[in-house]
């Protein structure tokens, strides 16, 4: 086989989380640029934005939650495949959505409508991370360590598609439940190793999941 015939490895997989990355980054300045400063001048005018600064906060709390575990699960590929490729461009396009729905629910002060879409806009790119980790799990390291981190991750990724699909609807009842249902499941994935993680995970090495 020619050179150019072989499959990416390592490197290739590196170039595809450095572009990665980058678009993450670019997501995050582009919600950032939101926060328009209020023209009045005082405490009062600064208070008015608390719902956009919120919703900020909450949706950067989710990027950086997917470049960690965009980042870790990079690490188990080993090679770059057509299904690798188009699942990591599905990802982004889907995170790439998140700016539009945080500044919709910024503006319209946590209406049901507002709600409901950002949850969706949540839904679409924990879908999106769930098909870029069963590629990896079926072109990546097979070692002990990968297996019991895909099986931790999957199970905690259909947790919070679960806590998503149900936020919706709630959402629609108040505004306020769906909204804490997505602060759940961030809380869920930003806490370090512990008794959550075990009653929904069952992972056999904790230091791996």
């Amino acid at each position: 086989m020619a050179d150019a015939e072989k499959p990416e490895g390592r490197q290739g997989v590196a170039r595809i989380e450095a572009f990665s990355d980058g678009v993450l980054a670019i997501i995050i300045t582009i919600m950032v640029l939101e926060l328009k400063a209020p023209e009045e001048d005082g405490f009062p005018a600064l208070w008015r934005l608390w719902p956009m600064f919120l919703a900020y906060v909450l949706s950067y709390a989710y990027i950086a939650i997917y470049w960690v575990n965009h980042h870790r699960l990079f690490s188990h590929a080993r090679t770059v495949t057509s299904a690798l490729v188009w699942s990591n461009i599905a990802l982004l396009f889907a995170v790439s959505l998140v700016p539009f729905a945080t500044a919709y629910l910024g503006e319209h002060l946590f209406s049901r409508a507002a709600a409901a879409l950002y949850l969706g806009s949540l839904l679409i790119p924990a879908i999106a991370y769930f098909w870029l980790e069963t590629v990896v799990r079926r072109t990546g390291s097979q070692s002990p360590g990968s297996l019991i981190y895909y099986r931790a991750t999957s199970r905690k990724g259909i947790a919070s598609v679960i806590v998503y699909a149900l936020g919706i609807p709630l959402s629609l009842l108040s505004p306020a439940l769906g909204i804490a249902c997505a602060a759940l499941v961030a809380l869920f994935w930003m806490m370090p190793w512990g008794p959550l993680d075990r009653l929904f995970l069952r992972c056999e090495l904790p230091d791996d999941c």
